[in-house]
């Protein structure tokens, strides 16, 4: 499975296309959109969400609701747009009329200093800021849509939720209580900051009215955390193939996210080896199993059994609407930075990113395992290789 994404924030249509689908896969657009629906609703999103309604359009590889095995195209479209054509028509030659949001003063934080300096886009960052814009990420989270309902037919569930926002943090402790992930999802999502609880919901809530309030913005951490996942995805064999590795380069590729844990993560580096490792049981039901989860799922870059849990961290969006320091491209004079519409936070829509990028590179690795032409076989398969594991 591979897949490639395509678009600008403001051009007229977000696509992505994917490769390695199972045949025989039941899809609709309205599943999509159930997700790309949650990737807009969290508080701290800005003006642009009262403008877009993403709905994804299926232009190949589904035939009556089922996947063909063939290349499988998405495509949202970018309602904004209405508002920059001429901006941003690839027809026209540059002229006044049409170059009137140039962007001239690069954002700290952005990709648009040295994005410009690398592709020559010195005449107008506009060139960098429309692809390096989050906006992509709706693309993002319907492959992962269509990865998470591929991943429900064997039993893996997949979801992600906020653990802080700035300097307030969810209440961990309220995990213990919940049986599984079923019971999270049901928690987190009644939130509009995607905590475990009211109260803690509340309390973000007002952190970032107080920010919007500042001009300022705030990041912070989510938790993404996958179970029903089969021992043994990924090798220990080569660098490249050490799912733990790839799954941590793909989380990192979202949009100002600047750091990536597994398990105990960071924490563990003040614990001893005796508190960190999952030891080992054995159960007649269950074969081989561990006591614990400090690592998150993984050993030696593969999956052990155990749910995998993800911890990654969020910058605050660099676009402030107290714009800071920043020098003219072109001039070179000293001036404040760009202002771009822009949200308070995208941590609570973070944690749904997040979670489509976890859920991609799962059904990757289970398709690179298994059968990957028809989804009878590919189910068959993942059974079989689960009673094996089990029977050992």
């Amino acid at each position: 499975m591979r897949y490639m994404t395509a678009g600008e924030s403001h051009g007229p249509e977000e696509m992505a296309i994917i490769e390695g689908i199972p045949a025989g896969l039941h899809l609709t657009a309205e599943m999509i959109d159930a997700q790309l629906a949650r990737r807009q609703h969290g508080y701290g999103r800005g003006e642009r969400q009262k403008i877009e309604h993403d709905e994804v359009h299926l232009l190949s590889g589904v035939r009556h609701q089922m996947t063909l095995g063939s290349p499988i195209t998405l495509n949202v479209h970018n309602r904004d747009h209405n508002n920059w054509a001429d901006i941003m028509d690839p027809n026209q030659a540059a002229t006044a009329e049409n170059s009137t949001r140039k962007v001239l003063r690069p954002r700290p934080g952005h990709a648009d200093l040295v994005g410009g300096i690398k592709y020559g886009h010195t005449a107008d960052l506009r060139n960098v800021l429309e692809r390096s814009s989050a906006r992509e990420t709706v693309m993002r989270v319907a492959v992962g849509a269509v990865a998470k309902t591929l991943l429900h037919e064997v039993g893996v569930d997949v979801h992600g939720f906020v653990r802080n926002i700035g300097p307030v943090h969810t209440n961990m402790d309220l995990l213990a209580g919940m049986t599984d992930l079923e019971a999270v999802r049901q928690q987190t999502e009644q939130f509009e900051t995607r905590t475990l609880d009211a109260n803690t919901d509340e309390k973000m809530r007002a952190l970032i009215d107080q920010t919007k309030i500042n001009r300022d913005t705030v990041g912070g951490s989510v938790e993404v955390i996958a179970t029903g996942v089969p021992v043994g995805l990924g090798s220990y064999t080569t660098a490249t193939a050490k799912l733990d590795g790839q799954m941590a380069q793909a989380v990192m590729s979202i949009n100002a996210f600047k750091g990536v844990a597994f398990g105990g993560g960071f924490e563990s580096v003040e614990a001893f080896g005796s508190e960190m490792m999952d030891e080992i049981y054995w159960d007649a039901d269950r074969g081989f199993y561990r006591g614990s989860n400090h690592l998150g799922g993984f050993e030696g870059g593969m999956t052990t059994g155990e749910p995998i849990v993800v911890k990654a961290m969020v910058k605050p969006i660099p676009t402030l609407y107290r714009p800071m320091q920043s020098v003219n491209i072109q001039t070179h004079e000293a001036n404040r930075a760009s202002i771009e519409r822009s949200d308070t936070t995208a941590v609570p829509t973070a944690a749904v990113i997040a979670e489509a990028m976890v859920a991609i590179k799962l059904a990757e690795a289970m398709l690179d395992k298994f059968d990957a032409d028809q989804l009878a076989r590919f189910k068959q398969q993942v059974a079989e290789y689960r009673d094996e594991v089990r029977s050992l």
